[in-house]
This record gives C-alpha cells, structure tokens and sequence, in this order.
C-alpha cells in the first residue's frame, strides 16, 4: 500500500513511525515533512493546505490511502477533494472538521447531542463580551471560536485578564473571529482519542498533556509541552460514561445533521467526582499526546486506521500492552512568544532509536548535513516502559542527550500521574 501522510510536525513524525513498521506499507510519503521524517519516508514540499497540490501528488504517486495529520487541511476541505477523486482518506470532511474549527459549532453540537459541556455565549463584538465577563464573575474562560494552533484559550482569573483576552481577539491576534466564553469547570483534565468511520466508534487511548509552558502548569498556553499514556484519570467508568453521554451522542447528531464523522475525534474533557464533561473536540491526534499514543500503538495503529478509512471499525479490536508511554517536548527559547529559528541541534544521530525510546521531530530541517531548529516546539523525546517511572526516566534521558543550547524543556511532565504511584 502507497501512504500519504499530509503535515510535517512531531505528530507526523510518530504517525509515519508507528506506520512504517507495519508490512502493509509498501511505500510511504510525507508532505511536507521534516527532518526527522526524511530518514524513514520520502518528503514532498507541497502546501498541505491546498487541495490541487494534494491531489496532483497523490495521483501521481498512485496513493492507496491519506492520511491527514493537522487540523488545516481538514478545515481547508482537503480530504473532500480527495474523496471526490476516489481517494481513500482517513480524516473528516471539511464540514464534520467543524467540530474543531469552530468552537461555536460544537456547542450547538452538544446542546443537540445533550451531551454535558460548559455553559457558554457567543460574542461579535467587544463590548458585549466584556459586559457578561463582568456580569458572570471569574474565574471565566475566553476562546478565539476559530482555529489558533491551540492558544487561542485564555482560563482568566479575573475579569481584567477575560477583558484582556477579550480585546486580543478582537485586535486580530488570532484572525478575523468572534468570541466564546464558557463556565469555568474545575477538576483535571484529560484526553481521549476514539476512531469513527461515520457509523461506529472504537477508543484507542486516554493520554494527558501539560499546555502550559512552566512548571507546574504555570504561564502562558503553549501547544503542548509534553504528555503520557494513559491517564489514570480515565477509569474505566469514566470512560464508558464519555462513550454513553458525549462521543456517541455528538456522532449521531453529526450524522442526523448530514455530516458523518469519520477520523479520529479527541475529546478534551474535565473529570470531577467521577465524571466528564467535555471541553472541546479535535478531529485530529493531539501533538504530543500522538508522539506517546503511537510509542503504544505500534504498527497497528496503520490496520486501525485503514480498517477506519474504510468503515471497517467493527470488526477491529485495539491490542494494548499494559506499558506507559512519555513525551518531553523540547522547544525553543522564548517560546510559546518571540524565539528565533536556525540555531543547531547536535547529538540526534547518537541516540537510540527503538520501540522504547525515540526522538520525534517536530520543528526541524536540514541543511547541508545539519539540522536546524525550525519552530517553537522542535523534538519530542519520547519513551516508553512497563511503569510511568520507566518511560520518565527514559524520555527524560534522551531529552538531556541532545546537545542544544538554545533549546529547553519542562522537568515535570508527568507530575499528576507520578504523585499517585
């Protein structure tokens, strides 16, 4: 089988490992890729986003299978290009991918689905929003409706902070969109993943991810600045109440709607007392919740994912070891603000590379025999073991093995699940 996996960050690095090791893969491309990628797939500098290049590519290189790792291409219509072609595709069209580009959207979902969310409002203007901000009280979560690469949310504390959040999205920080403000829902927080090819759902994995950027889950939203698998959290009867009261709800909802989901949906949600309500859906793999899900995974993860493409879900079962997986993510000084691009990353090709330990490339590239830092969020050291213990001191061994100066990571990762050990 010829593979396409459409986007070049730490997600697609840990996708196109997980699926290189499966036999079926005859031949597997990346576009655009990565460093890191390059060393085990072929990498096409296409614009994912666009639907002509996607599709030119895949014609010409005669692809069984798409693969959509970002959230962009999927908002773009991409994949219902490609279906349109008679290509098959694993992620939701351009209108199921609602879901995640707007946030609007899916809280109409859930008030139709009844599936248990935060109370919420919707704003197109300032003014009005500030207004209930400081009617409602703080703490009060504002969020860009619109895609914002996982930082357009803002939990403030007080209503100055809201108000603040409020004007940066409307100043045009985060493109031209309105505001949703939410209840503020306390307890910890978790992600789920759960495949569905329009019809059924199949859960593949819990996992939890520390957005912020300092330790202990201080500063400023960040895209993800390391995770694990699975979340303790997540016990069985939570997760049978998520599957009961919100993933097949919203998907019936979908299909009653005329827009079948079929992809991977990630629920964020918030556990308290025993119970979860939902946050925000994805229609793609948290990044780095993916890099540590496909350190679990293995080459499965491509026999799940085909059986998905092509509404086979019901017949599949999920083979888990009981292991643990950990992701550190290492990123670029100054980030998630100002950083700057091209300082050297040495040491990578010492490393071990196996099922327990990998350094997944995120923001990287090549350039003549070097490689750079080319984003905010550059390598995920990942490692995997029979405790939590173990994949901690594994991912945090290969993350003080590379040798960047410029670069930096938490120390913490995986704070919450280690303090119950």
């Amino acid at each position: 089988m010829n593979i396409l996996i459409l986007g070049g960050g730490g997600r697609e690095h840990a996708l196109a490992w997980a699926i290189r090791q499966n036999p079926k893969c005859d031949r597997l491309i990346v576009a655009p890729g990565n460093a890191g990628i390059a060393a085990i797939a072929e990498c096409a500098g296409i614009n994912p986003n666009s639907r002509a290049e996607v599709l030119e590519l895949a014609q010409e290189n005669a692809v069984h299978l798409v693969v959509v790792g970002p959230e962009a291409p999927l908002a773009a219509g991409v994949s219902d290009a490609l279906r349109e072609a008679g290509f098959l595709v694993f992620g939701p069209s351009q209108a199921a991918a609602q879901l995640e580009s707007s946030k609007s959207f899916t809280k109409e979902i859930c008030d139709a689905a009844g599936a248990p969310t935060a109370a919420w409002a919707q704003f197109t203007d300032g003014q009005s929003a500030r207004d209930y901000v400081t009617a409602q009280g703080a703490p009060i979560v504002v969020k860009a409706d619109g895609l914002a690469a996982g930082k357009g949310v803002t939990v403030a504390e007080t209503v100055e902070q809201a108000h603040e959040a409020i004007d940066l999205i409307f100043n045009g920080e985060f493109g031209d969109t309105s505001v949703v403000i939410e209840e503020f829902m306390g307890g910890e927080e978790a992600s789920f993943f759960v495949l569905c090819d329009g019809v059924d759902c199949l859960p593949i994995g819990t996992a939890q991810d520390h957005k912020r950027v300092g330790e202990g889950d201080t500063g400023p939203n960040t895209g993800g600045m390391g995770a694990y698998s699975p979340a303790p959290v997540m016990t069985s009867a939570v997760e049978a109440q998520v599957m009961d009261q919100i993933i097949r709800p919203t998907m019936a909802e979908m299909a009653r709607q005329g827009m079948p989901f079929q992809g991977v949906l990630f629920a964020g949600l918030m556990i308290e007392k025993g119970r979860a309500r939902l946050v925000e859906y994805n229609v793609r793999f948290g990044d780095p919740e993916c890099q540590a899900l496909m350190m679990r995974l293995g080459a499965q993860a491509l026999d799940l994912i085909h059986a998905c493409a092509e509404g086979r879900l019901k017949e599949m079962t999920v083979n888990w070891a009981e292991d643990h997986a950990l992701t550190v993510v290492l990123a670029a000084e100054g980030y998630p603000g100002d950083y700057v691009k091209g300082s050297e990353i040495n040491g990578l090709d010492r490393l071990p590379e196996s099922s327990f330990e990998m350094v997944f490339h995120a923001g990287t590239v090549e350039r003549d025999g070097r490689t750079l830092a080319n984003g905010g969020r550059v390598l995920a050291a990942t490692g995997r073991g029979e405790t939590l213990q173990e994949a901690h001191a594994r991912a945090y061994a290969l993350a003080d093995a590379v040798d960047w100066p410029e670069g930096f990571c938490r120390r913490d990762i995986g704070w919450r699940a280690l303090g119950r050990a």
